[in-house]
């Protein structure tokens, strides 16, 4: 298992580091900041979306390793969804760092962001993780 912890690790590190989601897109459809008042990181969420797809997203901000990564994650896991697809994924990600849900094969659909699963042992990093997840189902709550 720790090789496993190994790979996550160096997955959140590269994508904190060498985020290429980290950009501004040109005209998106929905904009939308995201703040931390508990640490101070925010972020602005671009999303582009063709019909009901996700075409593309990118963000910028600031933020520490975690809520950077997660949110690099994050685009890379839904672009090209659906938004009824997004939305059950956010809402996975969500229960899994709540611990609500933790069937590996439920867990599958994550892909990369299944990374973050062991940060609910970490409490004052929870929030960090989940900002731009939040960010994004507000988002999609708002502009439906």
């Amino acid at each position: 298992m720790d090789n496993l912890d190994d790979v996550y690790n160096e997955l959140i590190m590269e994508h904190s580091m060498n985020s290429y989601n980290k950009k501004k897109l040109d005209k998106p459809d929905f904009c939308e900041i995201g703040h931390n008042p508990n640490c101070g990181d925010e972020i602005t969420l671009e999303v582009k979306m063709s019909g009901n797809t996700i075409v593309d997203m990118a963000f910028s901000g600031h933020g520490c390793a975690i809520s950077q990564a997660s949110t690099s994650i994050m685009i890379d896991t839904l672009k090209g969804k659906s938004l009824e697809e997004a939305k059950n994924i956010i809402e996975t990600f969500i229960g899994m760092i709540k611990r609500e849900i933790t069937d590996d094969t439920e867990l599958e659909k994550l892909e990369d962001a299944i990374a973050f699963k062991n940060i609910s042992n970490m409490p004052a990093r929870v929030k960090c993780a989940l900002l731009a997840w939040h960010t994004l189902e507000g988002m999609l709550k708002d502009g439906q």
